[in-house]
């Protein structure tokens, strides 16, 4: 019995000291839903920031549409559009950022209809066509980024090729 209780106060000390460690780094995961007022919880349970951090462009949800290739679907159903940038103040280390894109306007019919350029933290995506890479339209898809925070700000620029760059949400996950 005096092992067990032991064993059990040991692990409350550790776990104790993983949480205090996380939170002394104030490294908590950014989770931001767009084109959204209000934080939204997805079928998951996880909570997602309402939109903010974008420095232009503008919003719209179309709230009744099917989404396939994820178990979200109400992260895919807004989206923030024509931005040029996004900016979130962090402590300066490695990070993974996860951008969500799903094609939902329907003036977009096939591939090579929408395709923009975005650089995250230096690392540069060129000819981003979100309906080739998701394989149709109304599919999520991710793409993960690792980077480097150096100047205590995680930036983001967009660019416009054919039609206007779009984001449905993005994740900001301290690395570990």
């Amino acid at each position: 019995m005096k092992f067990a209780s032991s064993l059990r106060f040991l692990s409350c000390l550790l776990l104790g000291h993983a949480l205090f460690a996380h939170a002394a780094t104030g490294a908590e995961i950014v989770r931001i839903k767009t084109g959204v007022s209000a934080p939204l919880t997805d079928e998951t349970g996880v909570v997602w920031r309402a939109d903010t951090g974008f420095t232009d462009g503008d919003t719209i949800d179309r709230s009744d549409l099917t989404i396939e290739n994820t178990k979200t679907p109400s992260v895919y159903r807004a989206e923030r559009y024509s931005m040029s940038a996004f900016h979130w103040k962090l402590a300066n280390g490695k990070y993974r950022v996860k951008l969500h894109f799903c094609e939902t306007y329907e003036g977009i019919t096939g591939a090579g209809e929408r395709v923009f350029g975005f650089n995250v933290e230096g690392k540069e995506f060129k000819g981003f066509d979100v309906f080739k890479l998701a394989g149709g339209a109304r599919r999520a898809y991710v793409e993960t980024v690792d980077v480097e925070v150096k100047d205590g700000s995680l930036d983001i620029t967009f660019s416009s090729q054919v039609e206007n760059p779009q984001i449905n949400a993005l994740e900001i996950i301290p690395a570990t």
